[in-house]
């Protein structure tokens, strides 16, 4: 088999395409996931601790960073971004632990999928008075 005919069996088995689409989907997830804690949680917690800007909070390693935002004390020189770390491993945690209850309860639905009997086979119904009649019927005339 040529490498062409085996990329082109790769590529067009279903596996490629549903990591494709698993890969765009993850992409999009990430971005939700991002918004949420950039966007309402590390806000709402900045409130509850004290008007505390998490995008800002930094640490100046030069006597030269004299702002107080982070873009323009980077701008300055080196500074550890403590704020945007936190940010990041919040996201991190919050994303990992979504992914855990999306593949245990994907888990859970595969083991009751596979754990179900098939469904018992239909038993025939019983033969009505007609069927009982004609086949006594037959039966007599068997013996003659």
């Amino acid at each position: 088999m040529g490498l062409i005919s085996e990329f082109k069996t790769f590529a067009l088995k279903g596996n490629v395409l549903d990591l494709a689409v698993g890969v765009i989907i993850g992409g999009a997830f990430g971005n939700i996931v991002n918004s949420l804690i950039n966007d309402i949680i590390m806000p709402l917690v900045g409130k509850v601790i004290g008007d505390v800007d998490f995008k800002n909070l930094f640490i100046p390693l030069s006597e030269k960073v004299t702002a107080t935002s982070l873009d323009a004390a980077r701008a300055q020189g080196p500074v550890v971004a403590w704020g945007s770390f936190l940010t990041i491993t919040i996201n991190f945690l919050i994303l990992a632990f979504v992914l855990f209850l999306v593949i245990k309860a994907f888990n859970e639905a595969k083991k009751r999928f596979e754990a179900t009997p098939p469904p018992a086979p239909a038993v025939p119904p019983a033969p009505t008075k007609d069927q009982v009649l004609l086949t006594e019927i037959r039966d007599l005339l068997a013996r003659r």
